[in-house]
């Protein structure tokens, strides 16, 4: 049993998660940071989507983990990492929910970037 609480999604705060149609590509201080064919939309509530990027498509040489953390009652813990080419605007520009609740299994081992944090994040229809 989980020592915070725990919500599970529900039609007051909706998530889903399905899979990105197309390539997504992300880019910090001139590198490709990302670069996945297999990334995936979630959708929560009325928030912006989020692409999560498959660890195995994330450049982890780029990226310094941090102490920050946060927890999410939907989704679990949260760690975050840097992208250091990024300078201080990428701090903290990574984040990832890497037990997350089973209602979101599907994020774990996934990456997401805040867009302001990043150069881009582009979707290239396949």
């Amino acid at each position: 049993m989980p020592d915070k609480p725990v919500r599970i999604p529900g039609p007051d705060h909706p998530i889903t998660i399905t899979p990105t149609a197309g390539r997504v590509v992300i880019k910090v201080a001139g590198i490709t940071v990302a670069n996945s064919d297999a990334a995936l939309t979630l959708r929560e509530a009325d928030y912006t989507p989020v692409q999560y990027i498959p660890r195995e498509h994330v450049d982890l040489a780029q990226l310094e983990r941090t102490t920050h953390a946060t927890y999410c009652p939907y989704k679990g813990d949260c760690s975050y990492f840097s992208i250091p080419a990024g300078g201080e605007r990428s701090r903290n520009a990574v984040w990832s929910y890497e037990v997350p609740y089973p209602a979101v299994a599907a994020i774990a081992l996934h990456l997401a970037f805040y867009p302001d944090r990043v150069d881009s994040i582009e979707i290239i229809p396949t």
